[in-house]
């Protein structure tokens, strides 16, 4: 038994060790698997419990929050918003943080470890918050939920920082996929939004796990599409023009919903049951009016795409969710806003369809504006143009839209990006919390890299003072630095006291006079050793250069992982991560 746990725990070394190197490729597909398969039950979950709890309120399944009465579209929300807001008041401030932008800064400032309880907190948060009616999505929620069960599982199997990047994309690509039954879109997202990069070794991955988590979300739920629309047959290029002023609008838009969401974000320092309440009290109101503003509002869009809506109705819904979404996700309700701003942009597409027909009359099908207005709406607000496409043409399963689908999220997002100066909703809201996640340019690069594939291990611990003869067996030797403790041979980290090369040790030799002494005193070596730092043998290469960089060392002594290990592992100089990077 004993033999076999320690070929367990060899091989599980030996899998972490390969997890440091930047092409570990099949043990990054096994990874897949595994947060593929677990972000997808765990959506499955949360989406079964938010459609069971849904059905004791609504006459049917989905988004029908218009079928209430008047008095239940005021308390539900309001209710619902009070037990939230009462729920966290009990919880540490650092849990309040979920969604796609607590993803982000866990990602770029934390090496993707996400804490369990902000996990728990979006799971039980987001069911209450959707099943009452706030006016957000699921999708913000299932790429939260999604990535930290890929973060999780290499928190528990302790492996190595670099690879945690990779299980936050495969189970936010898992998450999306599985909420949204858009694989591709998942995958798209989770490059273009997550990681801000596009690479083979990880594109590979995060795409087993979006499969996996699909094909068990249509195990459960089923394959249909979410969108029906029936005809989009269009001349586009004749409508170039008026497509380029649909772009200016929807750009347009989108800023004023990332300005209304940052100026709600700035209020965050009132207590969070004052602000829940308030959520609760602007959507309950404005629902008895417009009850479409309810929930994600997916129902609203197909009622749409069909024709149902009228003017007044579209202008309202547009207005309304516009507002009530920004508030709502701006003092941080627990839910996404990436439903919504599909909505938004879907019925704001609808006036714009009308408009152009009554313009010029038969000039195009409603659906086709309908469907530009989604495309460019969450392109727009979240940056994420590729996504936002890729995303619509699997809900919708019109291919007929790519071509001005493209045309249009170009123009709105240039509008928001030059026009109105936004990065995209995600990146702004961090940027208020003092992160910037486009700040370092070699950052992504160098935190696929762990540690221990780059280190040296050629190195020796000794003495502070050691014979004559043990010095030049030293020498002799293949050791490339020397760490030198005070009076232990052993590789406690809190003796290591210099780090000297050992080629200094052989010039130091070449003295005559220190031949004829039987022992040396390698404290003479101070003026030559290197000033080092410690960090664990978990750790990125990013890591390692942050920590030179603030602390002025010039090199690192890395140290196994184990707990309350104090044992030496390796070397990173300061020149060998700039070479590696290519500085």
């Amino acid at each position: 038994m004993n033999s076999l746990l320690s070929k367990l725990n060899n091989s599980l070394e030996e899998f972490r060790l390969r997890l440091s190197y930047r092409d570990a490729l099949p043990q990054l597909v096994s990874l897949g698997v595994l947060s593929g398969i677990g972000a997808g039950l765990l959506i499955v979950a949360f989406r079964w419990l938010i459609e069971i709890s849904s059905a004791y309120f609504l006459d049917e399944s989905g988004d029908n929050f218009e079928s209430l009465s008047v008095p239940w579209r005021f308390l539900l929300p309001l209710t619902g918003a009070m037990l939230i807001g009462g729920a966290l008041s009990f919880i540490d401030k650092k849990h309040y943080a979920v969604s796609v932008s607590h993803v982000l800064e866990r990602l770029h400032n934390h090496q993707g470890v996400m804490p369990l309880r902000n996990v728990i907190v979006q799971f039980c948060g987001g069911v209450v918050a959707l099943v009452s009616g706030q006016s957000v999505g699921r999708e913000g929620p299932g790429i939260h939920l999604g990535a930290g069960v890929g973060s999780l599982i290499g928190q528990w199997l302790h492996l190595p920082n670099n690879s945690l990047r990779t299980l936050v994309a495969c189970g936010s690509a898992a998450g999306i996929s599985a909420t949204f039954n858009t694989p591709m879109a998942g995958v798209i997202f989770a490059m273009e939004v997550i990681l801000m990069e596009y690479t083979i070794v990880g594109f590979i991955p995060v795409i087993i796990a979006s499969v996996l988590a699909a094909t068990i979300s249509q195990l459960v739920f089923g394959a249909d599409i979410n969108f029906v629309v029936n005809g989009t047959d269009t001349n586009v290029l004749i409508q170039l023009p008026y497509l380029v002023f649909a772009g200016i609008v929807f750009s347009m838009a989108a800023a004023l919903f990332i300005r209304l969401h940052l100026m709600f974000v700035k209020m965050q320092s009132y207590s969070i049951m004052l602000r829940m309440t308030f959520i609760g009290l602007v959507t309950g109101t404005i629902a008895v009016f417009v009850p479409e503003i309810m929930g994600a509002g997916y129902d609203s869009l197909n009622q749409a795409l069909l024709g149902e809506l009228g003017v007044a109705l579209l202008i309202s819904i547009v207005v309304a969710k516009l507002l009530v979404t920004a508030t709502a996700t701006g003092l941080g309700m627990v839910g996404g806003l990436i439903g919504p701003t599909l909505v938004v942009g879907g019925c704001l597409g609808a006036l714009l369809g009308i408009l152009g027909n009554t313009l010029v009359p038969n000039a195009s099908n409603p659906d086709f504006y309908i469907l530009l207005g989604m495309v460019a709406m969450m392109g727009a607000v979240l940056n994420a143009p590729l996504a936002a496409l890729v995303a619509i043409l699997e809900l919708s399963s019109s291919a007929v839209i790519i071509f001005p689908s493209m045309f249009t999220v170009v123009v709105a997002c240039l509008g928001v990006k030059q026009i109105f100066k936004y990065e995209g909703i995600f990146a702004e809201q961090l940027k208020l919390a003092g992160h910037d996640v486009y700040a370092s340019a070699g950052k992504n690069f160098l935190s696929r890299i762990g540690v221990q594939s780059v280190m040296n291990r050629a190195f020796v611990n000794c003495k502070n003072t050691i014979s004559n003869d043990e010095a030049q067996q030293l020498i002799a030797s293949e050791n490339v630095w020397l760490i030198i403790s005070n009076g232990n041979e052993d590789n406690n980290k809190e003796e290591c006291t210099q780090l000297v090369a050992m080629a200094k040790l052989a010039r130091f030799m070449e003295n005559p006079q220190l031949t004829e002494d039987k022992e040396l005193d390698l404290s003479q070596l101070s003026a030559k050793a290197l000033k080092t730092v410690e960090i664990e043998a978990r750790a990125s290469l990013q890591e390692a250069n942050t920590l030179v960089n603030s602390s002025g060392a010039d090199a690192v002594l890395v140290i196994a992982s184990e707990p309350d290990s104090k044992i030496t592992v390796g070397v990173v100089t300061k020149s060998t991560i700039a070479s590696y990077h290519g500085m």
